[in-house]
């Protein structure tokens, strides 16, 4: 565990500074999702107009969760989600909200705000699909395993492999603050010194996940990824995969879930307020 950290603040400090970090698509390094009672059920393609793609994460039968810099443009949204037979399921979105504190036009490296938003979609994607249990959203630690899950691409310039559901397994390295608070997984084995597993381009707004005996436990949505600190040309895939923590925003994701459907979702406690920027198409 100690080497881990070590190895890991060196990674880090190193990619911050020095490695090109850009909104995340699809998995490198994943394999292809084939369980229909795995994690299909849950995470989504989130697609507009203008041919973007991201993925997300049902936390209601009609409320997806995904990074707010996925749905900033003017544009027309859907998300599609894969059914039992791995058939496509496709359902427009009607409204959204953007976390309040989310800057428009910033850099990963220099976004102040929190990468979250939410979409309400026209109906349910259908009986097929299983939203996340909000109430066992997990924290993490170093060195810990994890599950991500997207449907981008498996290299920068490997566009047709794109919209295929991938899952890959990575290890915690721990909270950093840039301008925001992410906390930044990568591939066990390679740690980021050279390239290996983690998000791509169309992986943002993904899931990380805990695997349990009673199922996965969400702990956040991609924001970005890095490519490895040795690599024959630059990248922004391979290396880091950051993530928003889900725990830290429960409050606002509740709040706006209730705004957006008008279901109150109240927490144990009861106690909660949130604002965000509309969106609707």
């Amino acid at each position: 565990m100690i080497q881990l950290q070590r190895r890991a603040l060196l990674s880090l400090t190193a990619l911050f500074w020095a490695a090109l970090a850009v909104p995340a698509g699809a998995v490198v390094g994943g394999k292809v999702s084939q369980n229909p009672d795995g994690l299909r059920s849950a995470v989504v393609r989130v697609e507009n107009s203008t041919g973007e793609l991201c993925t997300g994460i049902l936390i209601r039968p009609d409320v997806v969760l995904t990074a707010a810099h996925c749905v900033v443009d003017s544009a027309a949204y859907k998300v599609v989600g894969v059914d039992r037979k791995f058939r496509a399921r496709a359902v427009g979105v009607v409204a959204g909200l953007v976390h309040p504190t989310f800057v428009q036009g910033t850099t990963p490296r220099t976004q102040p705000g929190v990468d979250l938003a939410l979409l309400n979609l026209q109906q349910p994607l259908g009986p097929a699909f299983r939203p996340v249990d909000l109430a066992r959203v997990s924290r993490i630690g170093t060195g810990e395993y994890v599950t991500l899950a997207g449907f981008g691409v498996t290299g920068e310039r490997a566009k047709r492999t794109a919209r295929v559901l991938r899952e890959t397994q990575l290890v915690a390295l721990g909270p950093v603050r840039v301008r925001n608070q992410v906390f930044v997984v990568a591939d066990p084995d390679r740690l980021a010194e050279s390239a290996g597993a983690g998000a791509c381009r169309g992986d943002s707004g993904g899931p990380l996940l805990v695997q349990t005996a009673s199922g996965p436990q969400l702990v956040g949505i991609v924001s970005w990824s890095s490519g490895a600190m040795v690599s024959r040309q630059q990248t922004a895939c391979g290396g880091l995969t950051a993530i928003t923590p889900v725990r830290d925003h429960m409050d606002w994701i509740l709040d706006g879930a209730t705004r957006l459907t008008g279901r109150n979702w109240a927490p144990a406690d009861g106690s909660y307020s949130a604002e965000g920027r509309w969106m609707s198409h």
